[in-house]
């Protein structure tokens, strides 16, 4: 427990600093408006709490969602069953912790993967993605076996031809 804890720390605390480069880049500007930075159109300043729109997860969780909760920049408050299928079969701990192991690059790309999974594990709870992937491994099949009949067709005209011609070539020159 204590763990995770300090990972959420350590992203909190990554998170402030990203946000506190970005906000004092926006600053140089010379502006009246500018000179507040955008910090003010992005909402409260990190590590306080979000009051404008709480994450999906936070939503379905009925908790308050800080500025560094881990579902927020994954599950946008626009699509909460997105949230809700994968909190349904996974949890929200366990796709806190996967989200937290996976490189920040392709959290996002994890994310949709767990959205991806959660639906297809709750129209088929026995077989899941791998029953998506072996109907589709079935099909690939099919159609490879389809286009080896094709292409056998199409080299059996193809001598047709062939044959064809050669008989008529050789009925003129014997005339």
């Amino acid at each position: 427990m204590s763990r995770d804890r300090e990972r959420f720390d350590e992203v909190g605390k990554k998170i402030k600093r990203e946000s506190d480069v970005s906000s004092t880049t926006t600053t140089t500007t010379t502006t009246d408006h500018n000179r507040m930075g955008r910090r003010h159109l992005l909402g409260p300043p990190p590590g306080t709490l979000n009051t404008i729109t709480p994450c999906a997860a936070c939503k379905l969780l009925r908790r308050r969602c800080a500025q560094e909760c881990p579902f927020s920049p994954y599950f946008s408050p626009h699509e909460p069953h997105k949230f809700a299928s994968v909190h349904k079969v996974f949890g929200a701990s366990n796709v806190s912790k996967l989200l937290m192991e996976v490189p920040e690059s392709q959290r996002a790309d994890a994310a949709n993967s767990l959205v991806y999974e959660a639906n297809v594990r709750l129209r088929d709870p026995v077989y899941g993605c791998m029953g998506a992937i072996s109907a589709l491994q079935q099909q690939v099949q099919a159609l490879q076996a389809e286009l080896t009949a094709v292409r056998a067709e199409i080299l059996k005209y193809k001598f047709r031809e062939t044959a064809v011609a050669a008989a008529a070539a050789v009925v003129v020159v014997l005339i």
